[in-house]
């Protein structure tokens, strides 16, 4: 006599928890053979809130880390994320994908991680500047973290899009809310699991996931989100995003990438996330000689 398996049911990650969804909803994610794999909650406007303000409180303590512990952080996602590479693998090929697809998806994951993590100490000295001003100044410009991140996962690159999202964010001293991908989101919420197993506070990124209709606007138009992060989403969607974004003003950026390929990392994801602040510091003259004070 057959026994009737009980499915795994994925919970939301909310400020290093794992509640269950405010709206009590969740669906059934199924196989390439149409047999049920595992139960995934279906997240409501009041998840993608209860996100942002866990976002919020953490995000000073994030961005005001040491730069080079912040890669540390990084580095350790990825080695949690290593150690775990078969299940992912595992979860793909249950979903459809093809055994070389599947292996590049968390290979090249595993190696944006420790891409991210190496620019965590060097970017600001990259992108600031001192700059020339005819004045008895010095005129510093710095990078500084823009706060809560909102994101919307590629939903055909359900790991690998993920992270090419929020690393970057993350690495610049933000935190982040994500949207995983609504057709794959199994490894959105196993990749939840290694970020609540490494270093990373609870609040620096939260992952919801559900129907994008129904959260993406809530968060899109949230007056606590300092930008907007959106890969390979329609155009007609993505414009209605950016009519919800614009009572704050806050930044709306639309990737159409492929997250395979070389030109799909770089320093400019984190300075896209970034403000330049500018400081001016006076110069003393003090007997034909120039000090600062």
């Amino acid at each position: 006599m057959s026994r009737i398996e009980v499915l795994k049911t994925y919970k939301v990650y909310i400020g290093g928890q794992f509640p269950r969804t405010e709206s009590g909803r969740y669906h059934t994610i199924t196989s390439k053979k149409g047999e049920p794999l595992a139960n995934v909650c279906l997240c409501s406007r009041k998840d993608v809130r209860n996100a942002v303000v866990a976002a919020r409180k953490a995000q000073g303590a994030w961005a005001e880390r040491a730069a080079f512990n912040r890669g540390q952080i990084l580095y350790r996602i990825a080695e949690m994320l290593e150690g775990r590479k078969s299940q992912f693998i595992e979860e793909l090929l249950s979903l459809g994908f093809t055994q070389k697809n599947a292996q590049t998806e968390i290979d090249l994951s595993i190696e944006r991680l420790v891409y991210y993590a190496g620019w965590c100490d060097k970017y600001n000295q990259i992108v600031s500047s001192v700059n020339p001003v005819s004045s008895a100044h010095f005129n510093f410009s710095t990078c500084e973290p823009m706060g809560v991140i909102g994101i919307i996962a590629d939903n055909n690159s359900p790991l690998l899009g993920l992270i090419s999202s929020l690393a970057p964010a993350i690495a610049g001293g933000n935190t982040v809310v994500v949207l995983s991908s609504v057709d794959y989101p199994l490894n959105a919420v196993t990749f939840a699991e290694v970020l609540h197993a490494s270093d990373v506070p609870g609040g620096v990124v939260n992952i919801l996931t559900g129907s994008l209709h129904e959260t993406a606007p809530t968060l899109a138009s949230h007056m606590d989100i300092n930008a907007f992060v959106a890969s390979n989403i329609s155009h007609e969607f993505s414009t209605s995003l950016q009519l919800n974004a614009v009572d704050n003003l806050k930044r709306f950026f639309h990737y159409t990438i492929d997250w395979n390929q070389q030109n799909s990392q770089g320093l400019h994801f984190i300075g896209d996330l970034q403000e330049v602040k500018t400081t001016w510091h006076p110069i003393e003259q003090i007997g034909g000689a120039t000090s600062s004070y």
